[in-house]
């Protein structure tokens, strides 16, 4: 594979692979006929990006004919090639990119000004291929926008913020800051932005859902979008669903796929958690250890009443106690305990194994920890 890319998009092709490395750790480079296609994955494999430059972005492009070539290498390592976004344009004349199978190397020259050149040789290996499966055609609500209008609405939550809820009607968008049930509400700090329909070039909604996704990710097809002046289209149907965020121009696309939190997922959640039991009253709050214990069993389970104030005290003192190491209680406070927080993948068989071992049939999907979505599990 050889293409040179040109002018103002030699900044263009740094800015998306710096994108692509707030996704993932690795970048895979797939040569095709319709063009030179760049993905990336995260480790929990919740979020998926790709970006395909079609011939017509390059100058000169040309690809091995016969077998299909595919390899990955680390993401930083290439994005140190273009680390210096600023004096790409005015030092950076062309990019010429050439892969050599047989030296596994992909070598990257920079045509700087007053013929100075800067050549890079950055290793790689082979890799299957990497295609998550998303439908954007039949989402049942669609939006483009102004990227400063999303850009703009994501800088009032903090850059540690993991997930966001976004919620759609007929005439609304409310974006939140997601606060996981195990946190006390009134100790939640809670964001919230509402955006109107006419605020967007195109609002077009069929249900009224709210979809939880990670944010971290998404900033990356942001900020691409706002260097290069290109609407944000995104597509989603209910939650459980993947979230794609795209970018289209005439010669090039760019999608980056988000899972979502189910529903399923939720309601387990909710039903995790018992209520609290009630409070005792007021009067026994200066009581002694054991009149507290008798206030709460009363308040719980309350039973016949006793003749005989010791006697009282003693039975339900004792009964409390039995029943919080009995084997029922045990089993219910196993079970009360939170369930994991977790993402549907989206790769449902979309990593291939080598050609060798290659098959028609699906992968079984995967679940991957919401936490995990940045970092490596």
């Amino acid at each position: 594979m050889e293409c040179v890319v040109t002018g103002g998009n030699v900044k263009v092709f740094a800015k998306a692979i710096h994108s692509l490395s707030r996704v993932g750790d690795e970048l895979y480079v797939e040569p095709e006929d319709k063009g030179l296609a760049l993905r990336s994955v995260n480790s929990s494999r919740s979020a998926y990006a790709c970006f395909l430059f079609t011939p017509l972005f390059f100058s000169r492009y040309t690809t091995p004919g016969g077998d299909v070539f595919r390899c990955k290498m680390a993401i930083k390592s290439v994005a140190a090639v273009f680390r210096s976004l600023a004096s790409l344009e005015k030092t950076v004349e062309k990019c010429h990119i050439e892969l050599d199978k047989r030296k596994d190397r992909l070598t990257f020259t920079l045509h700087c000004k007053h013929g100075l050149l800067k050549t890079h040789n950055l290793s790689f290996q082979d890799s299957e291929s990497l295609q998550a499966v998303f439908d954007k055609d039949n989402s049942a609500n669609t939006f483009r926008a102004n990227p400063r209008l999303l850009v703009d609405t994501v800088v009032h939550f903090p850059p540690s913020l993991d997930e966001v809820t976004l919620s759609v009607t007929d005439e609304r968008m409310w974006f939140r800051n997601h606060v996981d049930e195990g946190l006390e509400q009134s100790k939640a700090m809670l964001t919230e932005l509402c955006l109107a329909s006419d605020e967007f070039d195109h609002f077009a909604v069929q249900t009224h859902n709210s979809i939880t996704f990670c944010l971290k990710e998404s900033r990356g097809l942001l900020l691409f979008a706002e260097s290069t002046g290109l609407p944000i289209s995104i597509y989603f149907n209910e939650p459980g669903s993947p979230l794609v965020l795209s970018v289209t121009d005439s010669v090039l696309e760019g999608n980056f796929v988000l899972a979502t939190l189910s529903d399923d997922t939720r309601n387990s959640t909710k039903r995790g958690r018992s209520p609290p039991p009630p409070l005792p009253p007021d009067d026994f709050m200066n009581d002694d250890m054991d009149a507290y214990l008798i206030a709460m069993d009363t308040s719980i389970a309350p039973g016949p009443a006793e003749t005989d104030p010791t006697l009282s005290k003693r039975h339900n003192v004792a009964d409390h106690r039995s029943r919080l190491h009995g084997p029922e209680e045990e089993e219910t406070a196993e079970e009360d305990g939170p369930p994991n927080k977790k993402f549907c993948s989206l790769l449902f068989g979309s990593v291939l194994p080598p050609s060798s071992q290659t098959t028609t049939q699906p992968m079984s999907g995967q679940e991957v920890l919401a936490s995990d979505s940045g970092d490596d599990t």
